[in-house]
């Protein structure tokens, strides 16, 4: 199935929405995808009591832009590649900006810009209306993962062992 054929982007989208239920701090967070191209992903965020940081000012604690952001770059690097593979984090690098405002909604847009065999680059952004004025912005490496590696026998008795 080519990258860019709408039965593609169909299935990315199915797997996006998903992972934002299967992923139980995304589902906690209220995390939803609402677009997604190849290598593009955009999120909402609705503002809720339980995430946030300081309650006299109400403005959402850093680590759910964080989390946000981290999803929805993992979600935009399935949405960049032609087969499936698992994403981790290896690096994410948040800048804050502003604080997001207390009683709005966060969206964030991720954007997977280049890939390798074994690691793929993001950058996003968290924002309210647009990305003029954003509330932070990431730049992350993920690692790609071949699901089949999960089975494969491992020789040895080296530490990763117990844990495949």
């Amino acid at each position: 199935m080519a990258a860019d054929s709408p039965a593609h982007l169909e299935t990315m989208k199915a797997y996006a929405a998903q992972m934002m239920k299967a992923v139980p701090w995304a589902n906690e967070l209220g995390l939803e995808v609402t677009t997604v191209e190849r290598g593009c992903v955009i999120g909402k965020l609705p503002y809720s009591e339980h995430l946030v940081g300081d309650p006299i000012t109400g403005i959402v604690h850093g680590g759910v832009v964080t989390s946000l952001l981290d999803n929805l770059c993992g979600t935009a690097v399935v949405a960049a590649l032609t087969e499936f593979k698992s994403t981790a984090t290896l690096d994410l690098r948040i800048d804050y900006m502003r604080p997001a405002e207390k009683g709005r909604a966060i969206i964030g847009e991720a954007e997977c810009y280049h890939t390798t065999r074994t690691v793929a680059f993001v950058r996003a952004w968290a924002y309210h209306e647009s990305k003029d004025r954003v509330i932070a912005t990431a730049a992350g490496a993920f690692a790609l993962n071949d699901p089949s590696d999960w089975t494969r026998p491992r020789s040895g008795k080296g530490e990763g062992d117990a844990a495949r």
